[in-house]
């Protein structure tokens, strides 16, 4: 990440509808996911199409950290190989600006034979981990806080032993994760390794983005962990072995959302190859939404289709985005181009991101000149006369995306550092680039 003076990408305006096809690198939830796991593994096991990023390359390091061997030589498959003799603590683990780094693996280095220290970019201080860390705590381990639940911190055990038999009273962690569902997905990822296991609940008014837990119980089934759901807000993790498993890694529909966003904006065509038929990734809800604001999509053997209107008009809409909340930059963007006023609810919890993700579109929003409000749990936005501007991403690889959108209607944006989607899609300029550059120049007046 550039710490230098600000560099600024020039967003490319379509001249008419595109008609792309885009390969997306792996889902970065799902790399991450499998990772925890393979470190946890009763043997060696391999990621087929993983996604080499930032976060997923914070995530290799932190496994090194903790004595797992990682091959990675080979981009399109890599091979893990957990430590033997338990993981190994004495270590520090820098987790850059990855929530699931900071979130994920400190339940896991409770396991560690010493003491592991977390931190990472001065805006991940900023991001909320404390429940995790109560969590921890409940189950018997040591945290030493330097923040008030937030990075950096150090975790010296306290969960130890292998796991064994399903007996004695089950540890019961009582935590409110209104703010992140990753949260729950870091306790439950390491549940099976503690030795009595545990049972987890929630105790929070709302539950944000339960397509990402959906997705972690599902990842846990595949390396044949028990889990039990008692209640729709609590899950109970069974002791046991993890099992070793190789996976495959589904395209990251997230990072695909702002390239089927395209068509929508352009009137044109976007063919993304391999789009799941069915998956717990939350991206897939993209097709409704672009149904709802009056474009099209299709699986077809070429992958999925997305299509807009020939003329490139989008319907406001009123949504509800609290289970697929990491989409709502581009939604907001679709939101700007549309010919009605939107609503967009169920994201308060985007607050605690990257940056404070409601703030920032609201800023760069009007700096683009539409009309937006913040709203307790989400955004208004109204269209307006948009003109370009130079648009500030926040170390955010969202807002890089959100403005890349905008920027295909309208002349001279301008994206601040927009490498910063390197984090999710590496590469994601020059893909954006190529999309673009497929455009047909139309006669409509846009």
């Amino acid at each position: 990440m550039s710490t230098g003076p600000p560099s600024w990408w020039a967003a490319p305006a379509a001249p008419g509808p595109v008609d792309a096809t885009v390969r997306i690198p792996g889902s970065k939830s799902l790399t991450n996911r499998w990772l925890v796991l393979a470190l946890l593994a009763d043997g060696p096991g391999s990621l087929t199409q993983p996604l080499r990023s930032r976060d997923s390359e914070r995530m290799v390091a932190a496994l090194r950290a903790l004595g797992a061997e990682v091959d990675d030589t080979d981009a399109a498959r890599w091979l893990i190989r957990p430590p033997t003799g338990g993981l190994r603590g004495g270590t520090d683990i820098d987790c850059g600006q990855a929530g699931t780094v900071m979130r994920f693996v400190p339940p896991v280095a409770a396991l560690a034979d010493g003491p592991v220290r977390f931190d990472g970019h001065p805006s991940a201080r900023t991001r909320p981990v404390g429940p995790v860390l109560d969590g921890m705590r409940a189950l018997g381990a040591r945290v030493e806080e330097e923040g008030a639940g937030t990075l950096p911190f150090v975790v010296d055990g306290g969960v130890r032993g292998a796991a064994g038999p399903d007996v004695g009273s089950v540890p019961e962690v009582r935590i409110d994760a209104s703010a992140s569902s990753q949260f729950v997905s870091a306790l439950l990822l390491a549940g099976a390794a503690y030795p009595r296991g545990m049972l987890l609940q929630h105790v929070g008014e709302v539950l944000p983005s339960v397509p990402h837990i959906e997705m972690t119980l599902d990842v846990l089934r595949t390396a044949g962990v028990r889990v039990d759901r008692p209640t729709p807000s609590s899950w109970r993790v069974h002791p046991g072995a993890v099992q070793a498993v190789d996976a495959v890694v589904e395209p990251d529909l997230s990072s695909a959302a702002p390239f089927v966003a395209l068509a929508a904006a352009t009137g044109g065509r976007v063919v993304v190859p391999g789009w799941p038929e069915r998956t717990t990734q939350p991206g897939m809800r993209m097709r409704e939404i672009l149904a709802a604001m009056g474009a099209r999509t299709e699986l077809t053997e070429r992958g999925l289709e997305a299509h807009g209107r020939a003329d490139g008009s989008l319907d406001g809409v009123d949504l509800d985005l609290s289970e697929v909340g990491e989409l709502t930059p581009v939604v907001a963007a679709l939101c700007a181009l549309a010919t009605s006023p939107s609503r967009l609810s169920g994201i308060g919890h985007l607050r605690g991101h990257e940056t404070d993700r409601l703030a920032a579109l609201r800023t760069e929003l009007e700096r683009l000149g539409a009309g937006a409000r913040e709203r307790p749990d989400g955004l208004e936005v109204h269209p307006g006369p948009l003109h370009g501007a130079r648009c500030r991403t926040y170390h955010d690889h969202r807002m890089a995306m959100f403005a890349a959108v905008v920027g295909s209607r309208v002349d001279g944006v301008e994206v601040e550092d927009v490498a910063t989607a390197d984090k999710t899609f590496p590469g994601f300029d020059a893909a954006w680039e190529r999309a673009v550059a497929t455009a047909v120049p139309s006669p409509v007046v846009r």
